[in-house]
């Protein structure tokens, strides 16, 4: 009777003793889990912030492009309204320049 009661107190004291160390690797597995979650969303939040910058910088080019085509046609216009008056006065100098005389 003595034996089981001692042991029945041994097997009580060993798991008391054990429960703690059980309960720490329990919490500290947590602990780990919610760095590993605290890293995964850094992670994706990193990569969610390069494919918008991506996209900004690919409008942003695509924008230029277009802003670039939109002035060389006004440069092209330009020339040509520049050449059309160049004639015109032209013209107009032909015209005058025998009435002078």
């Amino acid at each position: 009777m003595k034996r089981t009661i001692l042991s029945a107190l041994t097997v009580l004291v060993a798991s008391t003793a054990v429960a703690p160390i059980a309960a720490a690797e329990s919490a500290n597995f947590n602990i780990q889990a919610q760095r590993l979650e605290a890293l995964d969303r850094r992670t994706k939040t990193t990569v969610e912030h390069k494919i918008q910058v991506e996209y900004l910088n690919y409008q942003t080019k695509a924008v230029e492009a277009i802003q670039a085509a939109r002035l060389e046609a006004l440069d092209a216009r330009t020339k040509a309204v520049d050449e059309i008056q160049s004639a015109r006065l032209n013209a107009l100098d032909a015209r005058t320049k025998p009435l002078a005389r």
